[in-house]
């Protein structure tokens, strides 16, 4: 359906006349995205079009506002509480100054009247427009709103001891009881805080740790885990019991471990989910949590990290009929985003697919997730054999702990259905070796197994921050290895983290490593003549195979991640 003509106005006008944007993106916002409520500038922005520096220098000259850099704003003078946080987060706007009877708001949008009308109402006040850059606007928005948010600590400033003992009763109480609402507050507000907190900075898992005379609240962000808070270890039966009614566990036993999961609604439209799990230790039950974002199963095999070779050998293997595609790698190292991404390149109306987890991480539409219960006797082999009687295309298993679940899904990958699942092994030729060491026959590894994912995940460099090394001498080079993984040591950059506002200690999110191996003929023979894992590495090699750590070098070359970080997740 083409883009229907709109006449273009204003700033979308200057920006297509002057040859800086398409006229189809401008006429497409009109058409499709103006009425989501999302400012022009917003959106072509937030979609690449142009860089925002550039976008405000235009608006500059064209309605004749001077350009405001926020970077030299002090954030903590800016007024406090004159407009209500919604209406900021609505139109992207943000008070800097007051002075008698004016307040200079700041936006990027400068067409937006509807934000200074509605600013005006509410504040009552006469508004002055200043023009800022929008990147820089959302990240100030953002620390204005952390800087007003109460802390941790201040959730329990002027609570007594007897306030405390009255919270154990409510906090296990139905969260909905409204007459235990007030005394149950303030343990509401520091949990909630603490998880919101986590996924406004991208943690993959929460812990509470409860000792002798401390209580710690660790964030695992990027992979290493920081301390956030040390609120009074008094409090941690009172939030053990507040995160084990939150996911629904037994508050009453305190015994023994126990599952849960809870469902946080952080939009309108977007929740996360959260598995729960408790431990009982010397001095209380230690509660980690585990955020599940859905979002991370729809990203796109292109933001895995996979390099050009490695991605085209994972789609082949996802478009075969049968076969088995095992992903390998310890806890944490992203195995399940891998797997849960090629079920989404699967998932069509097309094809029967079901997986059995333990537990069911991220739910998907479309596909048949089955919950393992050990406890009902329900494992993974009695998941597998109740597949086969369901007329299956596509099978997940989420690991394949023992002889009798590797027999039925290599069963399953030889009779006409593609079979997904996870081992823990540290490199891919030695997943091959493993099944053999379980009993598998070496006839049916060498004949199911089709592609052998191994990765890890490493910190990318903020690319706001980083900084280059300087002469770093060709022996250490060498000695690192980046000969063996194909990369010229001669001009060789290599960039170190420093540390801004827009990261964590020079980090920014992170980035799949992999190896992937394809179970080719010449490979098949040697797994049937029973060759060892270093052989069977070194003949892959031949063909075009890389390790993790030749894998992680590149990386380093091409200044995504640092060499310090290549050192910590992979060995030579």
């Amino acid at each position: 359906m083409s883009t229907p003509d709109i006449t273009l106005r204003g700033l979308p006008k200057k920006l297509v006349g002057m040859g800086l944007l398409d006229a189809d993106a401008a006429n497409d916002y009109y058409a499709t995205n103006q009425q989501r409520k999302q400012s022009f500038v917003s959106y072509i922005i937030s979609n690449d079009f142009l860089p925002a520096f550039q976008v405000a220098s235009v608006a500059s000259a064209e309605f004749g506002l001077p350009l405001y850099d926020l970077d030299a704003h002090n954030v903590a003078a800016m007024p406090k509480g004159i407009i209500d946080e919604a209406l900021i987060q609505k139109h992207e706007v943000l008070p800097l100054l007051k002075r008698g009877n004016r307040l200079f708001l700041a936006t990027s949008d400068p067409t937006n009247q509807h934000a200074v009308t509605e600013v005006r109402f509410h504040a009552g006040v006469n508004v002055e427009v200043v023009l800022v850059e929008h990147d820089k606007l959302v990240q100030a928005i953002e620390r204005y709103q952390s800087a007003n948010d109460t802390s941790l600590r201040d959730a329990f400033d002027g609570i007594d001891d007897s306030a405390l003992d009255n919270m154990e009763l409510a906090s296990a109480a139905v969260e909905d009881d409204d007459n235990d609402a007030e005394s149950e507050a303030p343990i509401i507000r520091y949990v909630n805080k603490v998880l919101l907190d986590a996924i406004k900075i991208g943690a993959s898992d929460i812990h509470f740790e409860p000792y002798e005379k401390s209580y710690r609240i660790r964030y695992r962000i990027d992979g290493i885990l920081t301390n956030v808070a040390a609120p009074p270890s008094l409090l941690a039966p009172r939030f053990a019991a507040r995160l084990k009614v939150m996911s629904q566990m037994d508050i009453s036993e305190r015994r023994v471990p126990q599952d849960g999961r809870i469902k946080l609604k952080v939009t309108k439209s977007k929740y996360i989910d959260f598995r729960v799990n408790t431990l009982p230790t010397l001095y209380g039950e230690k509660v980690v949590l585990r955020l599940l974002d859905a979002a991370q199963a729809r990203m796109g095999i292109d933001s895995l990290g996979y390099e050009e070779d490695q991605k085209d050998a994972y789609l082949k293997a996802l478009s075969q009929s049968q076969g088995m595609i095992l992903v390998t790698g310890p806890t944490g190292s992203g195995k399940t985003v891998s797997l849960y991404t090629g079920l989404g390149i699967l998932n069509t109306s097309e094809r029967n697919i079901s997986t059995a987890e333990d537990p069911v991480e991220i739910n998907m539409e479309g596909v048949n997730q089955v919950q393992i219960n050990n406890k009902v006797g329900f494992a993974f082999a009695d998941a597998l054999r109740a597949f086969l009687r369901q007329d299956p295309d596509v099978i997940m298993v989420g690991e394949v702990r023992d002889l009798e679940t590797a027999e039925i899904a290599i069963k399953a990958a030889q009779t006409g259905h593609l079979v997904l699942s996870t081992l823990h092994t540290n490199s891919a030729p030695e997943t091959l070796t493993r099944l053999l060491n379980m009993g598998v026959p070496a006839f049916n590894v060498a004949t199911s197994v089709s592609l052998i994912i191994a990765q890890r995940l490493a910190r990318r460099l903020c690319p706001k921050c980083k900084a280059p090394h300087v002469d770093i001498p060709k022996a250490i080079l060498e000695e690192e290895g980046f000969p063996e993984a194909g990369i010229a040591i001669d001009g060789l950059a290599l960039f170190h983290a420093v540390g801004c506002k827009n990261c964590t200690n020079g980090y920014k999110g992170r980035t799949g490593i992999y190896e992937v191996l394809r179970v080719t003929p010449a490979i098949s023979r040697m797994i049937l003549e029973g060759g060892n894992s270093i052989a069977i590495a070194d003949r892959a090699k031949v063909e075009g195979f890389r390790t993790l750590r030749q894998a992680a070098l590149r990386k380093v070359a091409e200044g995504i991640i640092s060499l310090e970080e290549a050192n910590r997740i992979t060995t030579d």
